[in-house]
Formats: structure tokens, C-alpha cells, sequence
């Protein structure tokens, strides 16, 4: 076979011919039947038999500049083997087999050679620049089996303490913030360091979790996961190590490790199994050092599609009624993790066709939409939501969602943009959807101008759904049911479910999330109402009495249906006067 070098970047009918597995005639008739076909052309020489999946394999390896590697025949020492874990190996289809430490160079077999991204990512996640190599699936599986076997599967118990008994990390113990520069990127090139932290980030994502928190306290160091919305503490590492792991993500995530005073934010993009995973860094100082939390954004696990997102079938008709106004403002309301961000996006993720210019203003964006043109709010740069808006009145757009309405020009403009023919989409901090009205006229919005613009409320909060695996029927106390205002007389024979707890719901009882909505819809007698700058109470009455179904309604509903638990709403709901 000719240097890589040669055929490096060359069409892949040109390796094979340098290879000497064809001959040009045989390259003509695949492309002659490319035309016809348009598949491509090394499948077509495949299906032809004039070459194997093996030689096309290593054509297309070659193609990229990649070597071959018979990993049966290179003796791999034990702390190489050691730089991935179990885990990370099955994950990324790649072996470790040879590290060049003057050049900080992994050498790392893989089985497919379209897997750029295990090269990106395992370079961020271990710190090594990634020299990739092919060799046969068959061969790679032996080897995963052979260096990673089935009973050593690493946890987080077994690196703490492995990290426990490192001699060079030790030395750290009770340095506080004394540790200078040099120090700080020895503990980060420490392997039991990287394996934990990765280890972390691997078992997090398959957990779905959706945040990853590493906390110094004076005393011990935490590591919290938030699952469905509830935090659970993870084994706890040695507390030498907070400042190695702090600085191990800033250096993920192309932040400043010698600036130890100031938060800064970042993040970290990551593809696990071709899904891409983006996670936001937040860092923070503390008296007992940096605190980190990651925000995971697991775009396959986000459910961006209205029908999945838990409103009822009804409450789905009005939404949708208002989704396809020509214009006005439909607010989103709720606290901070109720879904809010998930709905809107739902919403214009149906709105989304050619015919249609959509803009949005966030802090941040959390999804790249295709289709939508989307804008990062920048305040230290004067890029506020404002002076976004007043932009995007020039833009020429059909939809416009604002991120937030936080101050009254933000509320103004969004005014503006409704009554000149825009459809604009916003969310806003409120218990309910009554009380948003005495949240906008409280920022000092006029009465005449709500009841010009504003369509409707959403209120929404997010209750965990009970796991499918371990569900099991049974009868509240009257207790239980009086924290509901329930009396055993107004639930008559229902049925009412929890879960046991059980592997698949990692013994919470609990599996997924959905909302629970509250949608009030201005009519006329409610905007007669808001005029007078009637009392939220007042508003509430008028819109239960008008149709509206609670937060806590919807709640009953979905316990009914033995989706969710009495606890889970009565969490997350207040009872209406």
C-alpha cells in the first residue's frame, strides 16, 4: 500500500486503483451506474464484488489520513489501557493502544472511519491530541472485551478511590487556594482526575439528567445530579480534588484557569452516540472555592413537539387557536425549570415553514433551531432584550419571541410589535396565569394597552410521571387527600397509582416529566376587567367562571388518570381561594 500521504484527501475511486484493488475500467462502470443510482460509489463497487466492505473501509481510512492498526498484534501497556474507562471505550467505539508523552500524543484504533466525532470529543475529554487509526469492528469488540472485562466495569466508587490512594494528588491536601499555576495543571493531566470527571459526565448524561453540580464546602466536596427536577448526591470525592475538577471543566470548556475571583461561563459540546450534547458551564466562586454546575442539553431527550409536552386535548385546541393569531402577545408564565422555554419552542417548532420569518431573543439560547434566526441577549455589551427587539421590528418578521419581559421597554416594544401586526411569543415570572396581568401593570404597562395586545396566559409547571415499570394501584389517607381539598366523598371509587421503585426509575418511583397548564384566554369581560384594574382574585374567579381550568385542576386530571401522584401535584400547585 502507497504512504498515507498519498492518498490522503484523494476520491476514494483513486485510492482504490493506487491500492491496487481495481482497475480503472472497473472505477468507470461504478461511476457510469453512479449516474443512474446516485449512491455512493464505494457501496456501488461493493455491490458490484469487485471489493470487499474491508478493502472499502480501509480506502476510506486512508481517504482521511488515517493509518491501519491489527490491535491482536500490538502489546498495549496497562497504564495506556487505563487512560479510558469501560465505559468510555463501548461509548465511543475506541481503544487506547499507544500515548507519545514528549508529544502528548494518544494513538487511538477505531472501527469506522467516519467517527470524527470520538476524536473531537475524547481530545476535550481527556486532553490528549487524538491520533486515530482503523481496524475491523471484530477486531476492536476482542480488544474492548480483552482490556475492559465485563466483571472490572469502573464506577465512580472504585476511581474516588483510586484518587484516595494518589500520591501525587495527596500532596494538595489542605492547600486551600495556595496552589499556583503550575500546580493546577499537574492535578488537571492527573488520569484518576479525568476518569472521574468523564465517568461523571457519561453516567449523567445516560441518567438524563439535566444538571451536573460539583460544590466545595470547608469540609468535603459534593457531586449532585438534578433528575427530573430532584437532586440526588452521588458518592462523595476526597476534597483535595474540588480545584483539580473545577479546573479540568474550565479548561473543557476554554475558560481562564488562573482567574479564580470572578463567575464565568461557558460551555462544552460533546456527541454521544451521533446525538449532540451541549453543556452550559456555569463557574462560581465561593468561600470554599469554585463551585461548578453544567447544564445538560441532551437535544434527543427534549421533547420539541407540542403533542408530547402533556397538555390536554382541549387546552391543545385553544393553544393552538392562539399560536395562529395574524398578531398579539401570548405570555408564558411560571417559575425558572417549569418548561416554559420547552413550550415556546414546541410551539414554533409547528410554526416553523418557509413562508414564515421567526426571531428570537434569548439568555441564553438554548436549542439551535433550524429555520429560526436566533439571538444571544449580551448585556455587558448593551445587547439587552430591548435594544434586540427594536432591531428585529426592522427584520422584516412574521413571529418574534422574546426570552423575557423584564423591565417595561421590554413590555413596551413587545406592545409595539403586537399592535403593528407581529405575533410575539414571551415569558414571565408569575405563580399563575391571573396574577401576570398585576405583574405587567406592576412594571407599569397601561391597562388599555394589555387589553389591546395581550391574547392569553399559559401558566405551566412541570410534575414527574409515575415510572410505567413499578406502578401500583392504592387508597390515600383522608389525610393525603386533604391536602388536596378533597373529601373520600368527591373522589368516590377512583383509582390512584405510585410507583414502588425500581431499577428502571433508579428507585424513585418516578420515570420523565410533563406539564400540567393553565390557559386564560382574554374575552371581552376579561378585558373589561382588566381595564378597571380588577384584583388578580377577581380576574381568577371571572376566568374559572369563563372556562379556565387550575394549574391544580389539570393536576387532578392528570392523577386521575394515574399519570402523576397526589404529592407531585400538591408540590407543585396551590389551592385556589
Amino acid at each position: 500500500m502507497p504512504p498515507i500521504e498519498q492518498l490522503r484527501g484523494r476520491q476514494i475511486g483513486r485510492v482504490l486503483i493506487k491500492m491496487g484493488k481495481l482497475r480503472r475500467q472497473q472505477v468507470q462502470e461504478a461511476l457510469d451506474i453512479q449516474k443512474q443510482k446516485r449512491e455512493p460509489l464505494g457501496q456501488i463497487l461493493v455491490q458490484l464484488g469487485h471489493i470487499t466492505e474491508d478493502d472499502l473501509s480501509i480506502a476510506r481510512a486512508a481517504q482521511c489520513g488515517m493509518g491501519m492498526v491489527d490491535l491482536g498484534k500490538v502489546d498495549v501497556a496497562p497504564d495506556v489501557v487505563a487512560i479510558m474507562s469501560a465505559q468510555m471505550a463501548q461509548t465511543y467505539r475506541a481503544v487506547p493502544f499507544d500515548l507519545n508523552r514528549e508529544r502528548n500524543e494518544l494513538s487511538l484504533a477505531l472501527d469506522n472511519p467516519d467517527n470524527f466525532r470520538a476524536t473531537d470529543d475524547l481530545k476535550t475529554l481527556l486532553g490528549f491530541n487524538i491520533k486515530s487509526f482503523l481496524c475491523s469492528p471484530k477486531e476492536l469488540q476482542a480488544a474492548i472485551d480483552r482490556f475492559y472485562p465485563e466483571g472490572e466495569q469502573e464506577s465512580i466508587t472504585n476511581i474516588i478511590g483510586e484518587l484516595s490512594e494518589d500520591e501525587d494528588l495527596q500532596k494538595f491536601q489542605g492547600r486551600g487556594d495556595s496552589i499556583d499555576l503550575a500546580d493546577i495543571k499537574e492535578m488537571i493531566e492527573s488520569n484518576p482526575v479525568k476518569k472521574l470527571l468523564n465517568l461523571v459526565l457519561l453516567q449523567a448524561i445516560k441518567d438524563k439528567a439535566s444538571d451536573i453540580h460539583f460544590e466545595p464546602f470547608e469540609d468535603e466536596f459534593k457531586m449532585r445530579y438534578r433528575i427530573d427536577g430532584v437532586l440526588y448526591e452521588m458518592v462523595p470525592p476526597p476534597r483535595y480534588v474540588a480545584m483539580a475538577i473545577a479546573s479540568r471543566i474550565k479548561v473543557m470548556a476554554n475558560l481562564d484557569i488562573a482567574e479564580r475571583r470572578l463567575p464565568q461561563d461557558g460551555r462544552i459540546e460533546l456527541q454521544l452516540r451521533g446525538v449532540p450534547i451541549d453543556l452550559r458551564v456555569s463557574v462560581l466562586p465561593t468561600m470554599a472555592g469554585e463551585s461548578v454546575v453544567l447544564r445538560v442539553l441532551d437535544r434527543s431527550n427534549v421533547q420539541l413537539s407540542l403533542d408530547k409536552i402533556g397538555m390536554r386535548d382541549d387546552d391543545l385546541v385553544i393553544f393552538r387557536q392562539l399560536m395562529h393569531k395574524p398578531n398579539g402577545i401570548v405570555i408564558n408564565t411560571g417559575p425558572t425549570g417549569s418548561g416554559k422555554t420547552t413550550t415556546l419552542y414546541a410551539a414554533l417548532s409547528e410554526l416553523n415553514e418557509p413562508d414564515v420569518k421567526i426571531l428570537t431573543a434569548e439568555d441564553p439560547v438554548e436549542y439551535d433551531i433550524d429555520g429560526l434566526i436566533q439571538t444571544q441577549i449580551r448585556t455587558e455589551v448593551g445587547l439587552t432584550f430591548a435594544r434586540a427587539l427594536r432591531s428585529f421590528l426592522r427584520q422584516d418578521p412574521d413571529i418574534i419571541l422574546v426570552g423575557e419581559v423584564r423591565d417595561l421597554e421590554t413590555a413596551q416594544i413587545s406592545v409595539q410589535a403586537a399592535l403593528t401586526g407581529h405575533l410575539v411569543f414571551s415569558t414571565l415570572h408569575t405563580n399563575d396565569a391571573p396574577s401576570a396581568i398585576a405583574r405587567l401593570l406592576d412594571l407599569g404597562m397601561e391597562p388599555f394597552l394589555i387589553t389591546a395586545t395581550l391574547e392569553a396566559i399559559v401558566a405551566q409547571r412541570l410534575v414527574r410521571r409515575i415510572c410505567t415499570n413499578c406502578k401500583a394501584e392504592y387508597k390515600p389517607t383522608e389525610e393525603q387527600l386533604m391536602e388536596m381539598a378533597l373529601r373520600p366523598a368527591d373522589v368516590g371509587d377512583r383509582s390512584f397509582f405510585y410507583g414502588k421503585g425500581c431499577d428502571y426509575c433508579n428507585n424513585t418511583g418516578y420515570r420523565g416529566r410533563m406539564g400540567i397548564y393553565e390557559i386564560m384566554a382574554l374575552d371581552d369581560t376579561l378585558r373589561e376587567l382588566v381595564m378597571r384594574r380588577a384584583s388578580t382574585a377577581v380576574l381568577r374567579r371571572e376566568a374559572i367562571k369563563r372556562g379556565m381550568r387550575t394549574l391544580r385542576d389539570s393536576g387532578l386530571m392528570t392523577i386521575y388518570e394515574g399519570i402523576t401522584t397526589l404529592d407531585e401535584v400538591v408540590k407543585e400547585t396551590i389551592i385556589e381561594e
